[in-house]
C-alpha cells in the first residue's frame, strides 16, 4: 500500500480516524495524506456550481490541517497535508485517485435516515464512490 488518505475535521471521530490512519501507515510503510474539505453550497436551482459555505470557509480547513500537522509532528509522524474545496466525498475520492491511494480512512458520524437519504453521510458516499479500500472508523 503506497498511500493512505484520511479525512480530518477536528471532530472526535475524525481524530480517531487520524489515529487509525497513522497506525496503518506506519504498519504498511505507506505515505499518509491528511485532507480537510471546505464544502460548497448546493445551488437552489440544482444547476451550476454552488458557492463556498461562508460558515465553513476554506481558511478554517487550512487551520485544521495546521493543527493536525502540529499534533502529528509532536508524535514524530511524517505526513502530507492537502486542503480541498468541493463536495467532501467527491474531493476525498478524487484525492485518493490522484495519489494512487490504497486506502481511505474516514470517521462515521451517525446521521439519521433523512440525512442519509439526502446524501449527507460523507463516509457512506466515500465508500460507494471509492476505487480503493475504505475504512470507516466508528
Amino acid at each position: 500500500m503506497n498511500a493512505i488518505i484520511v479525512a480530518y475535521d477536528e471532530s472526535d471521530i475524525s481524530k480517531r480516524a487520524l489515529d487509525r490512519a497513522v497506525e496503518l501507515a506506519q504498519a504498511f510503510g505507506a505515505e499518509l495524506v491528511v485532507t480537510s474539505v471546505a464544502p460548497i453550497l448546493e445551488p437552489a436551482s440544482g444547476r451550476g456550481a454552488g458557492g463556498i459555505d461562508p460558515v465553513d470557509p476554506p481558511e478554517k480547513h487550512v487551520e485544521e490541517l495546521r493543527r493536525a500537522r502540529t499534533t502529528l509532528e509532536a508524535r514524530g509522524v511524517n505526513a502530507h497535508y492537502q486542503a480541498a474545496i468541493g463536495e467532501p466525498a467527491e474531493a476525498i475520492v478524487e484525492l485518493a485517485s490522484s495519489r494512487g491511494a490504497g486506502m481511505i480512512v474516514v470517521g462515521s458520524r451517525h446521521v439519521n435516515t433523512i440525512q442519509r437519504l439526502l446524501g449527507q453521510s460523507v463516509s457512506d458516499s466515500v465508500a460507494h464512490r471509492a476505487r480503493c479500500d475504505v475504512l470507516i472508523v466508528h
